[in-house]
Parts: structure tokens; sequence; C-alpha cells
């Protein structure tokens, strides 16, 4: 009859232990899920996944006479030289962005330069032996432009981009900066009027490094900016037959230009 009570004592002593073993001597710390980061927000990186960007940019141009008609004294020019002068402009842009495309409307001021050269032809009754002549035409331009560009990113991976894109350009030419010097002409005061507006065909590629990009673009004129030539005849002694010497200049052209700038996006 003894033993019951120690059997008894016994079975609860072993009850308790392992109800203490299975119980943590010191209670853990809540298990703590890692929380997936947030992925770094790639509008600071490239301003193309913004919906719209300003900016501003600059550079160089090189203009191309496209010469549709030159003539003196009713005697076409069938070759010119161009020779390339260095230009510049600046411009202040805004880009409007959706998904891959963007539409871009600027405003710029330019002054583009080029110069080209000919020979003279000879005079009808010009003696035997008598050689040409070289003769010029030297241009600056000061020109507000407003080209309004759409454009396709290639390549769109975080910071890096690559684009291209193309569209109009509208042109105000200010002649009151503009200068045309013709040399070796053998008039007076020759001045070329131009036409005040003037539309262009602009294409380009851009690549894009963050908020830094290259632009290079070509532009195509469509239309001719030349619209008279006015001169001052010289005081020469009239021909055999009593009447003066005849003089006349058509000068029709494009200019196309070339170039390449650098900007940032604000």
């Amino acid at each position: 009859m003894k033993r019951k009570p120690v059997l008894l004592l016994l079975a609860a002593l072993l009850t308790a232990s392992l109800a203490w073993g299975q119980a943590p001597a010191v209670p853990d710390a809540p298990d703590v899920l890692p929380q997936p980061q947030k992925k770094e927000s790639t509008h600071q990186r490239n301003p193309d996944n913004a919906p719209v960007n300003f900016g501003i940019k600059g550079g160089f141009t090189a203009s191309l006479f496209l010469v549709s008609d030159l003539s003196i004294n009713g005697q076409r020019i069938g070759q010119v030289q161009n020779n390339y002068q260095i230009g510049y402009f600046a411009s202040l842009f805004m880009r409007i962005n959706f998904d891959r495309h963007f539409i871009q409307p600027e405003v710029s001021y330019n002054i583009n330069r080029c110069i080209i050269t000919f020979t003279k032809p000879l005079a009808a009754d010009a003696p035997e032996g008598t050689l040409p002549e070289p003769a010029g035409i030297t241009s600056t331009i000061h020109s507000i432009d407003v080209p309004v560009i759409y454009g396709y990113n290639l390549i769109k991976e975080g910071p890096y981009s690559l684009a291209v894109f193309g569209g109009p350009k509208l042109r105000y030419l200010w002649a009151h900066k503009s200068k045309t010097t013709f040399d070796n002409f053998n008039l007076d005061d020759i001045r070329e009027d131009l036409y005040p507006f003037n539309v262009n065909l602009t294409v380009g590629a851009a690549v894009t490094i963050s908020r830094v990009f290259f632009d290079f673009r070509y532009d195509i004129g469509l239309h001719n900016i030349s619209k008279r030539i006015s001169y001052a005849l010289p005081d020469l002694p009239p021909s055999p037959d009593g009447e003066k010497p005849d003089s006349e200049i058509r000068f029709h052209r494009r200019d196309n230009v070339l170039s390449f700038s650098f900007g940032v996006f604000f």
C-alpha cells in the first residue's frame, strides 16, 4: 500500500520534467520575415521614365547651301563649291514621354555660316585669252527655330537610352542680323533679301546617359530662302550701240544643316 503514493509522486515528477523540457527556457523573439527591398526608382536615373521633362542644350552646326539657280548677266553658273563654316546654337525644350515614345517641342537661336565659291562666266565679248575670275558668296544667317519632333526609344534600359526622331521645323530668318557678302561681282551695294519664314525637316538620333544626352541631327531645307538680290549698277560707259550693259544676279538656295549638341534634363 505504501508503494502507491510513491508511484504517484514519481509520475507527477516525470510529467513536470517532460513539460519543462518541451517549453523554451527563454522565450525567443518572434520570427520576422525579411521584407522585400523596394526597387530604386528609375525616375531619378532615367528622365525618359518621367511623364514630362524640361531641358537645355547647345552645340555646333555646319551648313550646306543647295543652289538651284545662280546666274550672272543671264549666264548660269553650273558648279559651285561649298566651304563649311562652324556655326552654333542654344535651345530650350520640353519632352512629353509615353512608354517608349515622346513628343519634343523646342525653341532655339541659331547662327549658321557657309561660303560658296565658283568661277565667273566670261562675257560674250571678252577678248580671246581672257581667264575666268573666281567669285564667292559668304552668308551668315541668324534664325529662331521651332521644331516639333516625334521620337522613339530603340533602347531604354536603366539610365541608358538610344532614340531616333524626326519632325518639322519652322524657322524665322532674322534679316536684321543676317548678312550676305558678294565677292568680285563688279556691282555696288549688293544686298540679299530673305524670306522671313521657312520650313525644314529634321531627322536625327540621341544617346542619353542618366540626365545627360548627346544629340545628332540633320535639317533638310524644303524651300528657297532667297527672295531677291538688289544692287546698284556700276558706272560704266555705254556700249557701242548706246545702251548701258545689262547686269543681273539670280540666286536661289536651300540650306541643309548638320548639327551636334550636348544637353541636360532638369
